[in-house]
């Protein structure tokens, strides 16, 4: 069994930053893809930005240039850092190890 948990989420104004840590259980990490997903109020559940074990990575067109993900295997962590904000990347965000998802953790971005 693999458990995810996410932290890092809040409240930020528009064009401020946050990053987002992902602690993920198991000794399956450092072997698979990780992935940050967002589901804003309303709206499907999207992908944001996704990383493989070999550290290749792609992203939403949204976010591109403004997020980054990461990863460190020796911590079973991944990173997803958001630069310059925006009202419309509010949303519950995810981590996802597949099949598992961490519970989610809010950001709120204020104009």
């Amino acid at each position: 069994q693999v458990q995810l948990v996410e932290s890092g989420g809040g409240l930020v104004q528009a064009g401020g930053s946050l990053r987002l840590s992902c602690a993920a259980s198991g000794s399956i990490f450092g072997i698979r893809a990780m992935a940050w997903y967002r589901q804003a109020p309303g709206k499907q559940r999207e992908l944001v930005a996704g990383i493989t074990s070999g550290g290749s990575t792609n992203y939403a067109d949204s976010v591109k240039g403004r997020f980054t993900i990461s990863r460190d295997n020796a911590r079973n962590m991944v990173y997803l850092q958001m630069n310059s904000l925006k009202p419309e990347n509010t949303a519950a965000y995810y981590c996802k190890l597949a099949p598992f998802w961490g519970q989610g953790t809010q950001v709120t971005v204020s104009s």
